[in-house]
């Protein structure tokens, strides 16, 4: 399986958005005014972007020669809110 560096940074920045929207509007909708059909939905997006992410390090990791420390920090990012934009801007560019 062949994934670009560019295929990458477009699959973290879906998936950085996809959280930021699942926490500051999905969560809210949800536990605020008793609407949880967006968490379903948003959340649904954010697990397939959370797991095309995770799986994209593993592959990029391998053409950028990243050691085992590196892979857990990018992955790692992944749970955290801006995560992926700061995985970027470290090991990616």
């Amino acid at each position: 399986m062949k994934i670009t560096i560019q295929h990458f940074r477009r699959i973290g920045l879906f998936e950085a958005i996809s959280f930021l929207l699942l926490l500051g509007i999905a969560m809210p909708l949800k536990y605020l005014w008793d609407y949880p059909n967006m968490v379903q939905v948003i959340g649904m997006a954010h697990g397939i972007l959370f797991i095309l992410y995770v799986l994209g390090a593993l592959i990029i990791s391998k053409e950028l020669k990243w050691n085992t420390q590196t892979l857990l920090i990018v992955v790692a990012c992944s749970v955290i809110p801006f995560g992926p934009f700061y995985a970027e801007r470290k090991y990616l560019l």
